[in-house]
């Protein structure tokens, strides 16, 4: 299967190097995006136990791994689907210079199978060279507009989280040592670390955990690292912050999982790291929203805020952290292809320009459900997550999270309040491409479907992954 999805990584770029047409090329990510979401679902049916490939297991195909895989799948196909019209509007406001469409399309795809490989990586090595390919496919993507100011954003993405990577790549270091000297033979393999972790030092775990925290903290927008986030999600072409703020940031995360599960039987370090950097992202981000006057760093920040809750509670429910980032990452798309289609109509992300948004209804419906589901509003599926985590921390830190909760509601309710405002002026109704109407609508039926029911295929992934991490 993992060779599968390297041959069609490796395949659809070459042939959108052929391709002469704007609309050839899109279309090729979207079957890229189809193929690997169907390949994935076929992971999701038949998935029992970790299958290994390549020399040495370097790769392995794991409950968490696959879980990653397949929110990432649905992220890339909306996205996909959305593309085309959303880049025809770059066309035509010159915002996107011709020559670089096929560059956007080539970072796209090869971004999925970058990701891909990087969940898949059951090296730890690897994985960390997987998460730095990344940041330069995801930098790559952020240039592509013409704009200067997205150089800035993009080089300071790549600066604060490859600086913070080096720690990471210490941290993997100490550990590859920690192992020699345990077992006689070093390595990074995270299966034959997890069966030996009772073997190794508790204080040195403990250090290597801390190290590598800080690389995937960063990649992941955690407090003081998350700095790189609201920029460049603000900046970014639409489709691109959708990937940002779920499938890039969720890399970060997914490797402190990793360690975590590696480390907690053992030391508190981790549990105490996660619990206190949690709750600082999600006060300074909560803060942070009630000063935005731009929607697109309003939603950003608003990312910062929700990975600062599922940093927070892995040591509380694993379970329910893992299905709070595939309704996090619906959300956020939601969101995001909404902010892309009003960004269209007003020529502006600036809260103050957009007046009667209901002139655009599905962004603007799209806007208002996917702000309440971001602020956990019932019959949306983080509801779910934030309320059996509630329910499960101490009195105390529950006000405290009640309240970071409520200030961010509170940003998103004067913000959506703001833009419900009459509009004296009479603008030119932007019309949304077929293809983003329907990722719309996709992703809120995914967004209300897992807010009322967690289905059985996805409920049995979730917890072989949480038995596989015990």
């Amino acid at each position: 299967m993992i060779t599968a999805y390297v041959t069609i990584g490796i395949l659809t770029p070459l042939l959108m190097l052929l391709s002469r047409t704007h609309k050839t090329t899109s279309l090729m990510l979207v079957a890229h995006t189809l193929i690997h979401l169907g390949m994935t679902g076929i992971l999701v049916i038949n998935i029992t136990e970790p299958v290994y490939y390549l020399a040495n297991n370097y790769f392995f195909i794991d409950a968490l791994s696959t879980f990653e895989v397949l929110i990432t799948s649905i992220i890339f196909f909306f996205a996909a689907l959305y593309a085309r019209g959303y880049v025809d509007g770059l066309l035509t406001e010159r915002e996107l210079s011709i020559k670089n469409v096929k560059v956007f399309y080539l970072g796209l795809t090869t971004l999925l199978t970058g990701l891909t490989l990087a969940f898949f990586s059951n090296n730890l090595a690897l994985f960390w060279i997987w998460a730095e390919v990344t940041t330069i496919l995801s930098a790559v993507l952020l240039v592509t507009l013409n704009a200067k100011e997205n150089i800035t954003a993009a080089l300071q993405y790549v600066f604060v989280t490859s600086t913070a990577m080096l720690f990471s790549f210490i941290g993997l270091i100490m550990l590859f040592a920690v192992s020699k000297q345990a077992l006689g033979a070093g390595t990074l393999n995270w299966d034959v670390l997890m069966l030996h972790a009772s073997e190794f030092s508790p204080a040195l775990l403990g250090v290597t955990f801390a190290f590598t925290f800080i690389g995937f903290a960063a990649k992941a927008g955690i407090f003081p690292f998350h700095t790189w986030l609201p920029e460049a999600h603000a900046k970014a072409p639409s489709v691109v912050s959708v990937i940002l703020s779920t499938s890039v940031t969720s890399v970060g995360l997914y490797g402190i999982i990793r360690m975590y599960a590696l480390v907690h039987p053992y030391t508190q370090l981790g549990a105490e790291m996660a619990t206190v950097f949690g709750l600082l992202s999600m006060g300074v981000a909560c803060f942070s929203m009630l000063q935005q006057k731009n929607l697109k760093m309003l939603i950003a920040f608003s990312t910062v805020e929700n990975l600062g809750f599922m940093l927070f509670a892995i040591p509380v429910s694993l379970f329910w952290v893992l299905f709070h980032s595939l309704a996090h990452a619906l959300a956020k798309a939601l969101l995001f292809f909404s902010a892309g289609i009003i960004r269209r109509h007003y020529h502006s992300t600036e809260l103050s320009k957009m007046k009667n948004i209901l002139q655009q209804p599905f962004a603007a419906w799209g806007l208002i459900m996917g702000g309440a589901a971001a602020m956990g509003m019932p019959p949306f599926g983080i509801f779910l997550s934030k309320w059996f985590i509630l329910t499960n921390v101490r009195p105390a830190m529950l006000s405290v999270l009640l309240f970071f909760m409520l200030t961010a509601a509170a940003a998103f309710a004067v913000a959506l309040t703001g833009t419900l405002s009459p509009d004296e002026e009479k603008k030119e109704k932007y019309r949304p491409s077929r293809g983003m109407v329907l990722s719309l609508a996709g992703v809120l039926f995914l967004l209300l479907l897992f807010g009322v029911m967690v289905p059985e295929d996805i409920l049995a992934l979730l917890t072989a992954t949480v038995e596989g991490l015990a």
